[in-house]
């Protein structure tokens, strides 16, 4: 059965703003709707970077110095640049200053492994890259797999106030090696003055906003790494959405933006849904729980987003201890299940600290930069992830097929909209596996996922379809038994995968971390298979457990079950 927000029959809407059905969206680029924004609020604080402000109408110049600059080194309309950066401020003028004239970012993680970046750098066809100083040596031995063009060095403490500046140069960046201006390498400084001499407003076309903006990378619907291609609209239209999702108001507000600039959500909702709408976003370049918990102490943000090891992090340690969560208006998961037991023990943290509001859940993929499908503020479904963005339709299908299941079934979540990407990059039969059109006409994004609608349109996400396990011809759901591993109170995160087996196919795997402070005993493990016995059936119980310390994730918090495999 098909869905959007327009099927709602009973009003759940706030009376703050109802949620409209369609909206009306930019016809302008990302950089083009950013500037609307600095026109309108250029004193605000656009940007807070480890105690420094920076307004919108500062970004506003930066971003135009950085794409003269770009320019000046010879970046033309169409072509992608890798922009390998955390969370800080030169990442934002890269992507909208690259944006501005016509180019495309092109976003990837700075702790990639040489392999990786020399993949990226080649898929996308990138001859240009700026990175931090700190991974200058790491780019030297990609150029010796890879050779590109031009490689820029940026460094954190351009971007800090004196004394932290000094402070950044003298106990962290010394340590790294000097950076050679030779052979196509170039310190930010020297690149940014080079784009002086670039003085025509020609430079600055009219982007057409249906066009290549952004390339994300993700593994797919198959796994396999591709560069996702998104267009000036996805990202447009995922900020007036998220803004009309969002009940409280989103404009003068802050967001604590620790998800990162090369993942969806953290560079479509974080960044640019607040840049849109004339917030703050406050960077943070690494995160750890104690040095995070304290941004929330000290900047009192209204919006926190995260993936769920990020909220489990934060209940399982005190730094946050008597803090007044109060100033909260919207904490959003996503990027990964969050269990019905950590949904609860973060509920009962933020009632505990003054919010007033409850953890929502949302679901999307890089297949539509990021979410598409939120939790509403006043009504929950325990296991939903709630209900499709306006102008977001969903469907759920038999697997493999376009053909639509009843109410209630389960079956592969597929979704049309604003947002769903224009393609990958050199994969032409993923695409077309993809991205299907269907007898109404549209094109629909074919998540890989299994999910099942209720009646009134709630969502119910369950997994990815290549991560079933059948054991004896029976659909084993590993988040299923995951969900009730962490319902035993000694259990405090869990993964279940499938091993192969002669006879069975699959048998059933579970690794378990435990809870600080709970010793390993052979008690404890009773325990733990009496209360999957009284849960569990039969057929799905583990044949095998391990216990671990820790959980390998990967490079954005999600749980690696494809490592554990």
């Amino acid at each position: 059965m098909r869905f959007n927000l327009e099927n709602v029959k009973t009003p759940w809407l706030s009376s703050y703003g109802e949620v409209p059905f369609h909206l009306e969206y930019s016809d302008k680029s990302m950089s083009g709707a950013v500037l609307e924004t600095i026109a309108k609020d250029p004193d605000f604080t656009a940007l807070s970077f480890m105690g420094r402000s920076i307004s919108y109408r500062e970004l506003g110049q930066e971003i135009d110095r950085t794409a003269r600059a770009f320019y000046a080194l010879g970046v033309r309309p169409g072509n992608r640049v890798l922009v390998c950066l955390p969370n800080v401020p030169q990442a934002i003028y890269c992507l909208y200053g690259l944006n501005r004239i016509g180019a495309v970012a092109t976003m990837v993680h700075p702790l990639s492994a040489v392999a990786e970046i020399a993949f990226y750098l080649k898929e996308a066809q990138c001859d240009i890259a700026v990175t931090l100083d700190q991974f200058y040596a790491k780019f030297l031995e990609v150029r010796q797999l890879n050779p590109f063009g031009k490689l820029i060095i940026t460094r954190v403490s351009q971007e800090l106030r004196f004394p932290l500046s000094l402070g950044q140069k003298l106990l962290t960046e010394r340590k790294f090696p000097k950076v050679v201006e030779q052979g196509g390498v170039q310190l930010w400084k020297n690149f940014i003055e080079q784009g002086k001499t670039v003085t025509s407003d020609a430079i600055f076309p009219q982007k057409d906003p249906l066009t290549e903006a952004v390339v994300l990378f993700s593994g797919g619907t198959t796994g396999v790494t591709k560069g996702i291609m998104l267009s000036d609209l996805n990202f447009n239209a995922l900020a007036r959405q998220t803004e009309a999702m969002c009940y409280y108001p989103v404009r003068h507000g802050k967001m604590l933006a620790a998800m990162p600039v090369f993942h969806g959500f953290g560079l479509g909702v974080c960044i640019h849904t607040i840049m849109v709408c004339g917030a703050t976003a406050i960077l943070v370049p690494r995160f750890n729980v104690k040095s995070y918990a304290n941004l929330i102490r000290k900047t009192q943000p209204n919006f926190i987003a995260g993936v769920p090891t990020l909220f489990e992090a934060i209940t399982r340690n005190r730094y946050l201890d008597g803090a007044d969560l109060s100033c909260l208006r919207g904490v959003f998961s996503g990027g990964d299940s969050l269990t019905i037991e950590l949904k609860k023990k973060f509920d009962q943290f933020l009632a505990d600290h003054k919010a007033t509001i409850r953890v929502r859940e949302g679901y999307g993929t890089t297949e539509c930069v990021t979410a598409s499908c939120l939790t509403p503020y006043n009504k929950e479904k325990e296991g939903s992830i709630g209900l499709p963005y306006p102008d977001t339709y969903y469907k759920i299908c038999r697997p493999g097929t376009i053909e639509e299941v009843p109410y209630g079934e389960e079956g592969e979540i597929c979704l049309t909209g604003p947002s769903v990407m224009l393609g990958y990059i050199n994969h032409e039969e993923e695409n077309a596996q993809t991205l299907r059109r269907h007898e109404d006409g549209h094109v629909w994004l074919h998540t890989g996922d299994l999910g099942l609608m209720d009646q009134e349109g709630f969502i119910f996400f369950r997994q990815r379809i290549k991560r079933m396990i059948v054991t004896n011809g029976y659909n084993v759901y590993p988040s299923q038994l995951e969900n009730i591993l962490e319902g035993h109170p000694a259990v405090q995160r869990s993964c279940v995968i499938g091993v192969p087996d002669p006879y069975k196919m699959q048998r059933v795997k579970a690794f378990i971390v435990l809870k600080d402070g709970v010793e390993d005993t052979p008690e404890v493990r009773e325990s733990i298979e009496q209360h999957c016995r009284k849960n569990i059936a039969k057929y799905a119980m583990p044949a095998e457990w391990e216990y671990r310390d820790s959980l390998p994730t990967t490079l954005v918090g999600k749980v690696a079950y494809t490592k554990l495999q």
